[in-house]
């Protein structure tokens, strides 16, 4: 077998790896699709490793259906690394996306874990899931990948490279989360000033409790419980918004807040992957 047109979980981990650290695109995915996702979560295991940065807080995106079914979950996890979470300021958030890779905002509830979670609790309710939840904020995922046709190939390659993240906005607090209904947890996507799409937390299943759910159970079975103060970024609430460098988006919460963005071209990251820049 040629290890070049099926190279391993280590070799696959280690081309996106580079690439993002290079802040280079990938013409197509590197190697064979895994047959299933948890090969996937293998790979993303691997390229964690690689990557030098610590774990800050994971995305959590939803599978649709019929393959939610084919996998037997419908959401998917990746990971957010330090230096790549952003607080909000008065002026606009510079987003880093891979030039000819893909580019997209996401309007996004962020939840803060408040206490360091069991090691070996692998199944967990709702109810114990929003009660680990310290905080909610409102927040932007800009989600990026150097193979532009990563949402194309579906949740298998899309996990194998980080969830197809690339950092999170975190804004305000969204006041007063613990009495207010998912339908009063709002959001509205503009991009170079135009109305893309208006949501709720309402809309994603379970709403973002049943996302951090997910993130725990899975968390835990690959031995890597939620620390106190991760957060996570629970699913897109106005949709996958495709957003080029150069472009301009404000995500609006309403009464809780505006976010402003800004997309810019991805630069190298040589102390994230050293390696990469060895030759």
């Amino acid at each position: 077998m040629n290890s070049m047109k099926h190279p391993s979980a280590g070799q696959i981990a280690r081309a996106f790896v580079s690439a993002r650290a290079k802040g280079q695109s990938l013409p197509d995915y590197p190697g064979t699709i895994p047959d299933d996702i948890s090969q996937s979560y293998h790979i993303q295991d691997a390229a964690i490793e690689l990557w030098q940065d610590e774990v800050g807080g994971w995305k959590v995106g939803r599978i649709g259906e019929p393959l939610a079914t084919e996998f037997g979950m419908d959401r998917l996890v990746g990971p957010i690394f330090n230096r790549h979470i952003v607080r909000t300021s008065d002026e606009p958030t510079a987003s880093a996306i891979f030039e000819g890779g893909f580019g997209a905002v996401e309007a996004e509830f962020v939840l803060e874990i408040g206490e360091d979670t069991p090691t070996g609790k692998t199944s967990w309710t709702r109810e114990e899931a929003r009660a680990v939840v310290s905080n909610v904020y409102i927040g932007v995922e800009i989600a990026s990948s150097p193979l532009a046709t990563i949402n194309e190939l579906g949740p298998k390659v899309i996990v194998s490279d980080f969830g197809n993240n690339a950092s999170l906005i975190v804004g305000p607090e969204l006041k007063g989360w613990q009495d207010r209904a998912f339908e009063d947890w709002t959001a509205e996507t503009f991009i170079e000033g135009a109305s893309i799409a208006t949501g709720t937390a309402a809309g994603l299943p379970g709403g973002p409790y049943e996302s951090v759910r997910f993130l725990l159970e899975l968390s835990a079975k690959r031995g890597m419980p939620l620390k106190a103060g991760c957060l996570v970024s629970s699913g897109a609430i106005t949709g996958v918004h495709d957003i080029l460098p150069g472009q301009n988006s404000r995500i609006s919460f309403g009464k809780d807040g505006d976010i402003f963005c800004q997309a810019v071209k991805g630069e190298a990251e040589p102390e994230a992957f050293p390696a990469a820049f060895e030759n």
